[in-house]
């Protein structure tokens, strides 16, 4: 009722809290798993391993859930661009079932993945042996009185932030190319407004394979930022911080696959039920919620919804195969990283590692607003009448 502020900030709070939830959840079920194997810390690496292969168990089941929101989420955008909305009108209950079961597809995307993110960080803890067995490091361990293992511990802390900033920004620039697209059809393809799709007539028909294209190419090139970091940052940590000692640097890795893991979690169930909770608000509103579409409370709603959608689509879910991606990079490179290298060949691989973030870093910032529109602080707008256009 007081705006796009509160809403952001009371779907972010319960985020935040939902984060909390979940580490606490996944730590009581590897806990669980270590005392139903006590004995040696092999057996209870053992018991967690088959704890993420219970979890996988139900995999079927939760590929079924997770495919449902998209169909119900399809369904609800054809009933609405067909035409077959304003046959039945808005407040038919036929129109109220297809919104029902969209949002209820919504909420079971949001507890899949919670799921899945839960797997990744189980599996990830069961890998996180496997590496320590290939670094030589089940003697030691991996101290956090060292310098370096610290240093490795808060690099990879900030490494899913680095990723979901990739993640967030190939968003915003897809957008802003749809935009630019849909202007440009507004403004060259006459009677598009007035389009109707039964008619049988190509007179005022989008261009729907465009804006197709549009997002395919951008959902491609997009790849390459996230995928050069998970792969490039374990072995710059690994080989940098190994100088002198390379055992120190495969502690180190040890140190960053950990931050990562944390981190990766708690911004994965953070992103994923903050996007869920906005999206379900505003099909609340639209349920009637407030007085419907069109009322303040719905425009403050699509605020939250559109902030939303990149945080639970593409961010959040993405960070589960960063976390196994890097757990597999570092048990690769653990057997390289321990033997005595020249520090000749060690720079160069450093060197590498490095420009390869750089690259990727300035990648994922080609192409700002500012470049994109000219300079111009006042682009063009899409007219008020055309503005749920282009939302469909």
């Amino acid at each position: 009722k007081t705006g796009p502020a509160t809403i952001i900030l009371s779907g972010f709070a319960s985020g935040l809290e939902s984060s909390v939830w979940g580490i606490i959840a996944i730590c009581l079920a590897i806990l669980g798993a270590m005392l139903l194997f006590p004995g040696s810390p092999e057996l209870a690496a053992y018991g967690i391993a088959l704890c993420g292969l219970g979890l996988l168990a139900t995999t079927g089941f939760m590929l079924a859930m997770d495919t449902y929101g998209p169909i119900s989420d399809n369904a609800n955008g054809i009933f609405e661009m067909s035409g077959a909305l304003k046959d039945a009108g808005e407040g038919s209950d036929a129109h109220k079932i297809v919104a029902k079961l969209d949002a209820v597809g919504n909420t079971t995307k949001a507890l899949t993945k919670g799921l899945a993110i839960a797997t990744a960080v189980i599996a990830a803890t069961a890998l996180f042996r496997s590496f320590m067995a290939d670094a030589g490091l089940l003697d030691i361990g991996i101290r956090i009185d060292w310098t370096e293992v610290f240093i490795g511990l808060l690099i990879g802390g900030a490494v899913p932030f680095l990723f979901c900033s990739f993640a967030i920004n190939a968003v915003s620039r897809a957008a802003f190319q749809l935009v630019e697209e849909v202007r440009r059809q507004f403004r060259e393809i006459v009677g598009i407004m007035d389009y109707d799709p039964r008619s049988g007539s190509d007179k005022g028909k989008p261009d729907y394979q465009r804006c197709v294209a549009i997002s395919t190419a951008a959902a491609q090139k997009e790849l390459l930022s996230p995928a050069v970091l998970a792969v490039s940052a374990p072995v710059l940590v690994a080989f940098g911080l190994g100088y002198g000692d390379p055992l120190k640097g495969a502690a180190a890795l040890g140190g960053f696959l950990g931050g990562a893991i944390l981190t990766g979690q708690l911004m994965a169930v953070l992103l994923s039920n903050t996007g869920g909770l906005w999206d379900n608000a505003k099909k609340k509103i639209e349920d009637g919620m407030f007085g419907g579409k069109g009322t303040p409370e719905h425009k403050a709603a699509v605020v939250g919804d559109t902030v939303g959608d990149p945080f639970k689509d593409t961010a959040g879910p993405a960070l589960n195969p960063m976390i196994k991606v890097m757990n597999l990079v570092a048990i690769l490179i653990a057997p390289i990283a321990i033997t005595d290298i020249s520090n000749a060949a060690r720079t160069v691989i450093v060197a590498i590692a490095a420009v390869a973030l750089v690259g990727a870093s300035l990648w994922s910032k080609r192409g700002g607003i500012e470049s994109e529109t000219g300079g111009d602080a006042n682009p063009p707008s899409v007219p008020e009448d055309d503005k749920q256009a282009v939302c469909a």
